[in-house]
């Protein structure tokens, strides 16, 4: 009984995550730590970086950016995934540098982003594009994971697409 308990409460979480998205634009399907780390690397993420994850899910990304020294914020809308990331963010010893906020992040503004990670499915990617395109500031770097962006020209590396914004549009990342 303690068994099937213990294995609900952490099975649970992922299976409401999971359906919870589907309903509501994406599943929730985990990224995979060494895939975290190639993400943050292309995204130029340290200690002065500003980073925000696009549905964060159990805030892998916002943690191991924190872990880096950037100050990381994720948006994710299912209160299970927030839960846990918040509490994985604690665990991990970086509460001060990530903050997860249980919000839709259409709602959210991403003026004040170095750095924005997504995993979009494309339906996603092309209500973001215009608006990611309007409020980035110039230098600032997008990171996607399987998707690309309808109109923008970025660098692709197997499974990740980067882009960088610079003053007339969206371009390849230098």
């Amino acid at each position: 009984m303690a068994v099937a308990l213990f294995l609900a409460a952490g099975i649970t979480p992922l299976v409401l995550g999971y359906y919870l998205g589907v309903f509501t634009g994406a599943p929730y399907v985990p990224t995979n730590r060494a895939l975290v780390e190639r993400m943050l690397d292309l995204a130029r993420v340290g200690a002065d970086t500003t980073l925000v994850d696009l549905g964060s899910g159990d805030g892998r990304i916002v943690i191991a950016a924190a872990k880096r020294g950037a100050r990381a914020t994720g948006y994710e809308i299912n209160p299970f995934l927030v839960r846990r990331a918040r509490r994985a963010a604690e665990r991990a010893g970086v509460n001060g540098r990530a903050r997860f906020v249980r919000k839709n992040f259409y709602k959210a503004d991403f003026a004040a982003y170095d750095v924005v990670t997504i995993y979009g499915v494309t339906s996603i990617m092309r209500k973001l594009e215009d608006r990611l395109q309007s409020e980035l500031h110039q230098g600032a770097r997008v990171v996607s994971h399987a998707f690309t962006f309808p109109h923008w020209q970025g660098r692709s590396e197997g499974d990740l697409h980067v882009y960088e914004q610079t003053t007339a549009e969206v371009t390849i990342q230098s």
